[in-house]
This record gives structure tokens, sequence and C-alpha cells, in this order.
């Protein structure tokens, strides 16, 4: 109560400053009847005032106490309006109406275009409806009332009605009388024995009995179910594992598929209503149902369906889906008394037949009724087991439909050669504008010339010149026929012929057709790149036709004779690339590129004197060729004839006299041991060509060979200053000095280097080797450091920083090397290499097989090593042994391993196969 008193304490309380009653609801300032004056006066601005200082509120500011003085409207405000005033304003107004109706004429104009646009790209829902409002005067009563209901599609919730009532009292004690137990027993249970139970004394409930109807009543369910139920119930025909496949087959929708099967069935149902002759609805209708599970449901929309719609074939597929295979036939058979021309429904009707003479029967019936379609004809000759029944079927079809080229083909096909011919000859006359039935032609009699493997040279070549003849001839006629094939399509045509064993017919195509539509100075490119484009379709009859057609043609384009060497290299026989290297050096005797290839692979078959017999004419045709000397004297040394070699050298020098022809006889004195003869070479060489490196640096690396550390260091200060762009000479001499343990010379060997070549990663890499073979690598990373700075995109510098970083960090180096080499095959290893480091085999596979990808990347022949000895360690026999394939195929030159191992006098002679193992094993 006490609570209550503070509550209303504040009536008592004088009412605070500028309180008004009412003010707050608005019920101050008005009068009623009942008062006598008016309502009671509000608070003065005094009041106000200091209302709001005590509150801390700041008083408002009068708009007008900062009047502007210029001002005319506050100036005169309080001045008296005159008669001349009115005379004032009287003529402003005329001139302001004079100058509006000036432009009323135009600005009403453009606001009643401006007012028609704005209507035109916006216009009112009123005028978008007014053609359907007018056409709703001609719906009648019965019409209204058959517009059906639709239901709710917006899928919102509609808002439920929370409404809350009272509970019982009965509910409150019930539920509180709920967990009670009682105790004790009331008066009437004493007296009637309360414990007793109405069943007799002793009696047992007899479980087994239960089971037993309960079973039954089961059994008599899977009766109803199966519609096989037995007068005694016992018997059944359910097959129980075919239930419990049905059982697990059953898909349990969720509630929102329920709904949306719901609302869909309502879509549909408005659809076949409003539109009862639209047979798509009545598909989707049925198949909605199928798919809700409904079957019945399904087969009865369905039936309705090709009641509504008995034209469309589509309908009576979709019902003879949804029955059994006898209804479907049923169906069928009444689908064809409404759409008996439909070659879908006879088709249908045909699959459904089990037997293949009721099948046979269906098509043949449907001939009689649809004797055009070619899929029927089609249909019934698969069926036929016995050619001679096909061949008589095909020759009636070709007499009714004599304008399809496929019937004609087939016949064709189940003839003899010569009656072939005469059918071909037939459907030419019948299709003049089919070049299907001239390539067949062409075919048939490239098969007929090749299938007697007995028949004389002469007489098959004459029969496959027939073949050109006769697509020749197909061009001409087509074109006279107005039938215009481009030169793609007769391309596509070649390969196919090719696809299907005919390379000659192929060939032909390509001779009579790869000319057309070609400019005369774009002949040659444009050959080239169809043979390229084919071959790697993998069509290689059609690049090898192309090429041949282009040879003819250009017969004297070495590029073009190397091409077709590489082709038949890649993908022909040994006789078919010496026949091409043969005709490729009489049309192009000047080409040295051709003879040594021509010799290499006489030479790497086995056949020496062959080998040297194509030299021979190669010397007869290039006297003064530096390649074909270097190329006899190879082939001698390699196979044993020294003398014959040193013999070939000293004519060399006599008839070429190149520098590379004196380097190549020191080289072969050194690696013959002979090093007195070869530095005598070299000297005499020197005085000839002073400029040449690779002279100095023999004369070095012997010097050096023979423990003379002063005189191979003034030979390599002798090449230096005769040649200071040569990077190799410098790190030479660089590793002479370090050799002779003059590491501070060495340094300052490179740095000299570094100054003459900038930017020259070789140099860097070889820098950053010798402070680490110094034992300094805090000095071997900041010289690293240096070489990135000034080689940013260097990927031996990048490997080399990779290799230099903690495990941890190289795998986010290697990206950022990735980065800034632009995908460089030596980060390429690199990463492998890391990735072989972590186990990951796959992924390591893949990175070593990037790195040798391109041309320029086979040619280094570390990243062939370092994949071998991958394959060795974590690989199978038959992967090391396609790495080493490929690596032949790639012959690599290149690698600072590889070099060094190659250019030794102990591996002289050694093949690319050894060396690659060699250089595997020297890899760490």
């Amino acid at each position: 109560m006490a609570s209550n008193k503070n509550k209303l304490a504040f009536l008592s309380m004088p009412a605070p400053a500028s309180y008004v009653a009412g003010l707050g609801r608005g019920a101050s300032g008005f009068t009623t009847r009942s008062d006598i004056g008016p309502a009671r006066e509000g608070p003065s601005a005094e009041v106000i005032a200091e209302a709001q200082a005590k509150r801390g509120e700041e008083a408002e500011v009068d708009p007008e106490q900062f009047q502007d003085p210029d001002n005319e409207y506050g100036l005169f405000a309080g001045t008296t309006y005159e008669q001349d005033d009115e005379e004032a304003d009287k003529i402003y107004d005329e001139v302001d109406q004079n100058m509006d109706s000036r432009r009323r004429a135009r600005r009403e104009a453009r606001e009643n275009a401006e007012l028609a646009k704005h209507r035109a790209d916006r216009p009112k829902i009123q005028q978008q409806f007014a053609d359907l409002k007018r056409g709703l005067s001609v719906v009648t009563d019965q019409e209204w009332e058959s517009i059906p209901e639709v239901g709710n599609l917006t899928r919102k919730k509609r808002r439920k009605d929370d409404r809350t009532f009272a509970v019982p009292d009965s509910i409150i004690v019930g539920d509180r009388t709920k967990t009670e137990y009682e105790n004790s027993l009331d008066s009437r249970q004493q007296q009637a024995n309360g414990f007793e139970t109405p069943a007799d004394s002793g009696a047992m409930t007899n479980f087994v009995e239960i089971g037993q109807a309960r079973d039954k009543i089961l059994s008599l369910k899977l009766d109803q179910i199966s519609g096989t139920s037995t007068t005694s119930g016992l018997a059944t025909s359910v097959d129980p594992k075919g239930y419990l496949t049905s059982l697990n087959s059953v898909v349990l929708k969720t509630e929102a598929e329920i709904g949306d099967i719901k609302r869909a069935r309502m879509l549909f149902d408005s659809l076949v209503k409003s539109n009862p002759k639209h047979s798509p609805g009545w598909i989707a209708a049925a198949c909605l149902e199928e798919h809700a599970g409904r079957m019945v449901a399904a087969r009865k929309l369905i039936k309705a369906g090709c009641e509504q719609c008995p034209k469309s074939d589509d309908v009576w597929l979709e019902a003879a889906r949804l029955h059994n295979n006898d209804d479907a036939k049923v169906i069928l058979a009444n689908a064809v008394q409404h759409v008996g021309q439909s070659v879908k429904i006879w088709l249908a009707a045909a699959d459904l037949e089990q037997d293949v003479k009721a099948k046979k029967r269906v098509l043949r019936k449907a001939l009689e009724n649809i004797p055009n379609s070619v899929r029927l004809w089609k249909e019934t000759v698969n069926l036929e087991e016995s050619a001679t029944d096909a061949r008589i079927l095909l020759s009636r079809a070709v007499e009714v439909i004599p304008l399809s080229v496929e019937l004609w083909l087939a016949l064709a096909r189940l003839e003899t050669p010569e009656r072939a011919k005469a059918v071909l000859n037939k459907a030419r006359k019948s299709v003049p504008t089919s070049h299907e039935i001239w390539i067949a032609a062409g075919r048939l009699l490239e098969q007929e010339a090749m299938s007697d493997p007995d028949k004389p040279t002469e007489t098959r070549n004459k029969e496959l010149d027939m073949v050109d003849k006769t697509i020749e001839l197909a061009v001409r006629e087509l074109r006279r026929h107005q039938v215009l094939l481009t030169r793609e399509q007769w391309l596509k045509e070649a390969e196919r012929c090719e696809s299907d064993g005919s390379p000659r017919t192929c060939e032909a195509i390509i001779k009579a057709t790869v000319s057309m539509e070609v400019e005369e100075e774009d002949r040659l490119d444009t050959w080239v790149g169809d043979a390229e484009s084919a071959e790697a379709r993998g069509m290689v009859g059609t690049a090898r036709a192309v090429l041949a057609y282009a040879l003819k043609v250009f017969p004297d384009q070495r590029n073009l004779w190397r091409k077709a060497a590489d082709l038949e290299k890649a993908h022909g026989t040994k006789e078919s690339l010496d026949t091409i290297l043969s005709q490729a050096v009489h049309y192009c005797p000047q080409a040295e590129v051709l003879w040594l290839m021509s010799a290499k692979e006489k030479w790497l078959a086995g056949d020496v004197p062959a080998a040297r017999e194509v030299l021979e004419k190669a010397f007869i045709a290039n006297p003064e060729s530096e390649q074909i000397w270097l190329a006899a004297v190879k082939l001698e040394a390699e196979n044993g004839e020294l003398g014959v070699a040193r013999e070939l050298l000293v004519r060399a020098r006599t008839v070429a006299d190149t520098e590379r022809i004196w380097m190549k006889s020191a080289v072969f004195e050194r690696q013959q041991g002979q090093y007195a003869a070869a530095l005598e070479t070299v000297s005499t060489a020197l005085t000839k060509f002073p400029k040449f490196a690779k002279l100095y640096m023999i004369q070095g690396q012997i010097h050096q060979t023979q423990k003379k550390f002063p005189s191979a260091r003034a030979s390599y200060a002798a090449g230096l200053k005769a040649c200071p762009k040569e990077i190799t000479l410098w790190v030479l001499a660089s590793k002479l000095e370090e050799l002779d343990g003059k590491s501070i010379k060495a340094r300052a060997l490179l740095e000299k280097g570094r100054l003459v070549n900038p930017a020259n990663e070789v140099l860097w890499a070889e820098s950053v080797g010798v402070e680490e073979r110094s034992g300094g690598a805090a000095q071997a990373k900041a010289m690293l450091a240096r070489g990135l700075q000034e080689c940013p995109s260097s990927g031996l510098l990048w490997s080399m920083s990779i290799w230099a970083e903690p495990r941890p960090t190289r795998k986010s180096r290697s990206v950022d090397a990735l980065k800034k080499s632009k995908d460089n095959p030596l980060i390429t290893c690199t990463v492998a290499r890391l990735f072989w480091a972590e186990r990951k085999i796959e992924k390591a596979r893949q990175w070593f097989s990037r790195s040798v990808t391109t041309e320029q990347d086979k040619d280094i022949g570390d990243h062939w090593g370092w994949w071998l000895k991958f394959e060795r360690q974590h690989g199978t026999p038959e992967y090391a042994e396609e790495v080493v394939k490929q690596c032949v195929a790639g012959e690599p030159h290149h690698g600072s391993v590889w070099q060094s191992m190659a250019k030794d006098d102990k591996n002289v002679g050694k093949g690319t196969k050894e060396m690659l193992e060699m250089v595997a094993d020297a890899l760490q």
C-alpha cells in the first residue's frame, strides 16, 4: 500500500513551469459551446523562455531578425500601398505577360511532346489493359464461370490465427493428479474385494495365438495388395524378394516436394481444361503423376489426352510407354487408325514385338502405308539375315525412293563389284547432285584394284589412275549441276576416306580439290597449314597427299621437302622416308640438310656404304660444304676408320678451309691423344682465325690437361683479349684459377667479366658457385641477391635461389620464380624436384614432362637426366624406357652436366642413351 501512495504523490505537488493540462494530447486552444469565452490562453513568451532556460534549451531564433536592409520587402513593409505603386505593378504584369506569350507556343509544344513520350515509355495500367477490357464485352456468362480458380502460387506463408484461450480448470486438475499415486482403497473397493480382477482365477494369456492372428491378418493384407487373394486367405502369390525390392525403391518425398507436385498438378489441370487440344499439356500432366508415383492417374490422364488429341503421335507414344507391353500394343494399334502416316508410331510398334518375324510383319505393314520412308526401309533391311533378301528389299526401296543416297549406297555395298558399278551408275543418273555416290565409285575402283595381291604392278597402277580420273570427273559434273562444295568440305571427305581405309581415294580428292579457292601467292602457306592441321588430327594420309601435291607444284622448296621428310620419319616407313629424301636431293641438290638427313638415315639403318655413297654425291653437288665434310669425318670416325677421317679433315682444310673444320681437326687430334698435333693445329688456325674463341678454349684445355697452368692461363688471357664477349672463356679462366688454388683471382676475373658483359646469368651463377666453394655461404647469398637484381628473369639464378632457401620456404620461393621467369624450363625442373622431395610422385612426373615440352626445352640434357633418375627411383621400367625413348628422339646437346660429360674425351662415340644414363648417375 505504501508503494501505491508514493505513486500518487505527484498529485499533491505543484505543476511544473509551462505545464498546460492536455497539451500533449492536443486538448488546448479549443472552445466549446459550454465555454463563455475563449479557451484558456497558453503560456506567454516569457514563461516559455524561462522554462527553456531551466531545461538548458536554446531559445528559438526569429527568422526575420537578421533581415537584409537592402531587401525592399523588409524595407518598405510598413509603407502604404499608393496608386503609383498599383500602376507600376500593372506595368510589370503586362511586361511579364508579353514575355510569356512570346515563348508560350514553343513551351507548350515541348511540354506536350515530353508528356507524350513519358506516357509512351510508362503507360498507365488503365491504358495497358484498355484493349483487353474492350474484349471482355464479348465474354459470356458461361465462359466467365468456366475460368478456373488459381491457388496461392506466391510461396508466401499465410499468417496463422494465433489466438489464445484460457485453459479450463479440469485440465489443470487432471494434469496435477496425473503423477499422484493412490496408496489406499476407498470403502467401495474394500467391500468389493478391490484387489481381484474380473478374469477367472488362474487364467493365462496365450501369446502364440495372438502371433498367429497377427500373421494371418498380414497375409490377408498382402493378398489384397497383390489382387490374388484366395478364399482361404492362407495362400498368396506375393514374391517376398520382389516385395522387399519394391519397398527399397520407394522414394520418400519431402513436404516441399509434395507441395511443388500439388501446385504443378493444379497448373497442368488448368492447362488441359483451358486448352484440351494441346498435347504437350497432357503429356506433362501424365509425367507429373508418374513422378508422384500415381501410375493409375497418369494412365487415365494420358488416355484422356489420346481422346482429345488423336492426331498427335507423341501422346500415343507416351501412352504406350506408361502401359505394359500388351496394353501398349493395343494402344499403338489404335494410334495407327488415327495417325497411320507416323513413322515413329510404326517403329515403336515394331520395337514392342519380341519375335523377329512379328517385327518384320509390322514393318512391312508400315511400308504399305508409308512406302517413301527411308528409315522404315533401313529398319526392314537390318532385320534381314540373308544378304539376298536384303538386296531384294533394297532394290525395291531404290525404285520407290530413287533420290535416297543412303539406300543406293547400301545396295551397292551388297552387290558384287561388277553389279555395284551398274548400281552406282544408276544412282548417279538418279541423283546427279550427290558427291557421296562419286566418292563411293572411287572407293569401289580402289578396292577392286587392291583386291588381288598377285596382280601386276602396271595393271594395278592403271586401275588406281582410274580413281583419280573418277574424282576429277566428279568435281566437274558436280560443278555443272551447280553443286559447289567448299574446299574444307572436300578435305573432310578426304579424311573420311582415309579413316574408312581408302588412301588412294583420299589422295585423289586432295589432288582434284586442294587448289580450289586459294590465291596463287597464298598456295604454299595454305597447303602447309592444311598438312599440319591434318597431321595434328592424326590424318597422316591426308597430310601426305597435301604435301605431295604441294611438292609437285613447288619442287624446289627445300623447307617443303624437309616437312615431308619429317612426316615420313614420324609416321612412315624407312622405305617411304628414303624415297622422299632421294627425290628431295634430286630436286634440291644444294640443300645440305637434305643430304645429311639421307646419309644419317642410311647410317642409322646400318647401311654405312650407302651413307658413304650419299655423302659422295653430296660432295659433287656441294664441294665446299662444311657440314658435309664434317658429316663424312664423323661417319668414318664413328666406324673406326680414323686414318680416313684424318685424311678427310686434311682435304677439308684445303678445300673448305673454315674455322669450324680447323676446330674439329684439333678436337679430333685431342680425342686421339695427339696433344702436340692438336696444339699445332690450333696454333695454325689461330693465325687464320684469331677471333674464333673455341680455338683458345681448346688450347687452354689441352694445356690444363697437361698441368701446364701458366700456358693455359696465357691461352685464356689471349682469348679474353681477342673475344671479351665470349662467356665460356671467362668461366674457363675462372675455373683454372680456382683449380690452381687462387680463388681471389677467380673472383676478380668474374667481376671483370660481369663489367664487360653486364646482366649475364652464367657469370653471376659462376660467381655464386665460387663463393660457395670457398666456404662463404653468406657471401654466396649476397652475390645471388645482387645477381637477381641485375637479372630478375633468370631461370638459372632463381633455381639457385630456391635451393639456397630453407626447406619450408622453398615452395613459396618457387612460386615467385615461376612468376618472374615466365615458366623457364630450369624453374619447371626445379619445381618437379621439389615435388619429388615431398614424395608427390604424380605431380613430380607432370612437372618433369612440362620441363621438356618445347623443342628448345628438349635440348637440355640435364632435365632428361633428372627425369630418368626420378623414374628409376619411383617409377616402373616402362616409364624409364619411355623417358629414354623421348630423350633419344629429342637429341639434347646442352646442360651443364650433359656438356661436361659429352665433351670428355673418354666419352667420345657414345650415343644419346649411354650419355643419358651417365648423366643420370652423375646428377646429385
